[in-house]
Parts: C-alpha cells; sequence; structure tokens
C-alpha cells in the first residue's frame, strides 16, 4: 500500500510538470481617464484602462487552454454608466484584450480563455503573477455638466481550467474556483467652448470722418452645458491706456477704434463689468447648452474726433476669453 503511494506522488511530481493558480484581487485596480473638456467628450472617443481587473495568475503552463477550460467576468453595476453631479451620464463600453473586437457586455459572462486572450498575456505561463486588464472607451456623444463622474462596477470572476500539466500533456488537477472583486471608474469633465469670431473689416476711406461703423456683427460660443460664464474682449496690441481706445497700427502710425456690446454705446471690455455674461447672449440666454450656441452681438467704429492718419493697412489683434 505504501508503494502504491509513493508511485503516485512521484508521478505527480516528476521532471516537467508544471502548475498554475488564479485568485481575485481586491479590489481591482482603479481606472482614471483623467480630466478631458467637454467638446473632447462629445466628439471623440476617450480611451482608459486598468491593468488588473481584478484577476490575478501565476504559474508555467506550457501548453494553450482548450475547451474545456474557461475564465468568465461578469461586469454589473447600479448604473448605465458614470454617473454626474447633475444627473447627467457618460456611456462606455468596456472591452478585453485592448481591442474593440471583443466588447464586453454587462451582465453576460465574457469568457478570457476564449479568442487565445489569456494564452496572448501569458496569465498562465509565467512564475510571476501577472493581472488581467480590461479596457474602457466612452461613447461619443455625450453632451453633460463640469464635473465628477463616477461609476463602481461588480465584476464576479469563475474559472475552470487544467491548472497541472505532467509529462505527455497530461491533466494533472484543474483550478476550479471563483470571486468577486470592485472596480471604480472616474472621469473628470472640465468646461471647455468652442468659438465662432469672424474678423471686423472696416473697409477703405480717404479720412476718419469717412468710415462707416460696422454693425450686425455676431461671436457665437457653444459651452459646456449649464455653465455660467463671461466673454471679454482684450483691449488689442497698442491700446491707448488699461481700457481706454484701441488702436490699429501702421508702421508707427495709429487709427483708434473700438467695439461695444450688442447695438449700443458701451465698450465691451475685458475686466469686470466690461465683460458680458452668457445671461447677456442675444441668442440663447442663459447658462451654456453644450451643443447648442449662444451668439453676442456687437458693433464696432472708428473714432472720429482723431487726426486721419497716413494711408495704408492698419491693424490690430484683439484676444477674446471665456472665464468660467
Amino acid at each position: 500500500m505504501s508503494a502504491v503511494k509513493w508511485l503516485v506522488l512521484l508521478a505527480i511530481w516528476l521532471p516537467g510538470s508544471a502548475w498554475a493558480l488564479c485568485s481575485v484581487v481586491v479590489p481591482a485596480t482603479a481606472v482614471a481617464f483623467g480630466s478631458v473638456s467637454s467638446i473632447a467628450l462629445r466628439t471623440a472617443v476617450q480611451n482608459s484602462s486598468s491593468l488588473n481587473a481584478g484577476l490575478s495568475c501565476t504559474g508555467s503552463l506550457v501548453s494553450l487552454l482548450t475547451n474545456n477550460d474557461h475564465f468568465y467576468a461578469t461586469i454589473t453595476s447600479t448604473q448605465t454608466g458614470l454617473l454626474g453631479p447633475t444627473g447627467d451620464v457618460i456611456g462606455y463600453t468596456l472591452y478585453a484584450n485592448n481591442t474593440t473586437s471583443y466588447p464586453i457586455e454587462r451582465g453576460t459572462p465574457f469568457d478570457f480563455a476564449r479568442n487565445g486572450i489569456i494564452d496572448a498575456l501569458g496569465l498562465l505561463g509565467s512564475v510571476v503573477p501577472k493581472t488581467a486588464p480590461i479596457y474602457l472607451g466612452t461613447i461619443t456623444g455625450s453632451n453633460v455638466a463640469a464635473g465628477i463622474y463616477t461609476e463602481t462596477l461588480s465584476i464576479a470572476w469563475s474559472w475552470n481550467y487544467c491548472s497541472g500539466i505532467g509529462a505527455g500533456s497530461v491533466c494533472l488537477g484543474r483550478d476550479i474556483s471563483s470571486g468577486t472583486t470592485s472596480m471604480t471608474v472616474t472621469l473628470t469633465v472640465a468646461n471647455d467652448c468652442t468659438i465662432t469670431a469672424p474678423n471686423i473689416s472696416f473697409g477703405s476711406a480717404p479720412v476718419v470722418s469717412a468710415f462707416a461703423p460696422v454693425t450686425g456683427q455676431t461671436i457665437s460660443l457653444a459651452c459646456t452645458k449649464g455653465s455660467a460664464y463671461t466673454v471679454g474682449l482684450g483691449d488689442g496690441l497698442q491700446a491707448a491706456s488699461v481700457g481706454g481706445r484701441r488702436r490699429m497700427a501702421f508702421g508707427g502710425n495709429y487709427l483708434a477704434y473700438d467695439i461695444f456690446k450688442s447695438a449700443g454705446t458701451t465698450r465691451w471690455g475685458s475686466v469686470g463689468s466690461a465683460r458680458r455674461a452668457s445671461s447677456d447672449a442675444e441668442v440663447n440666454p442663459g447658462n451654456g447648452l453644450g451643443s447648442g450656441s449662444q451668439i453676442f452681438n456687437y458693433n464696432a467704429k472708428i473714432y472720429t474726433d482723431q487726426t486721419t492718419p497716413p494711408a495704408g493697412t492698419y491693424q490690430d489683434s484683439v484676444i477674446l476669453d471665456v472665464g468660467f
């Protein structure tokens, strides 16, 4: 009887046998998309990943997994995506093996043993513990407010595979186990705007009194949903003084002009009350719409109480800034 036991143990530990063992890591490594502008989020896929989705394996198996082996990951959540401070939700897709060819559907077991994912990752082929990563990509079109968006995923792992291989590729044992871990996903949406501001042209005239005012001009802004902001226009490159008349230049000569709010005579500037609030827009006044535009009207004129400067092409550059 003792001899039989000895032979069995000898067979298990014959040179060339290989073993592997997997376990669930709690919690899984968090996923952080970082800070993304609302415009970039709405128009382009944002990608992130976790190098550890909760499954860690070690061993030195030399054969590939068979159809009888599986590594199931079932991902669930009480939410439908990343939830923000105002109730907006950012949708995203989960993927295996860093490719959109292997999407993971929530609530449906995904087998990491299929498509060679476990083998490609080398989870069972190294004596150094390795983990199963997971990849995420946002769904374009999200029109959401600024803020921190979060979701906690529950990942239930279940596996059954040949964990010990002896001479002749004989399976000497199976690793059958399961466990559940959690993974936190975060993304910060930052305020941003798309700005459309056409150039101003006064045309040409022989004397300053002959320049006609430029009217009916507009600046269009599409800013983050729900954002309250102000719009300022700088004093230009060669203003007479801070907050003073703007001036176009040609050589060492100047031509004074200014830009005024709406159709009135109140100068549009960059400081304090000289700025314009989003609630002051002529079209869609109020907080930002995200995917919709708000229109600000203005007019511009050349001051007629100045001496006509030498002929030439006079130019200036004015900075438009948005403050949140």
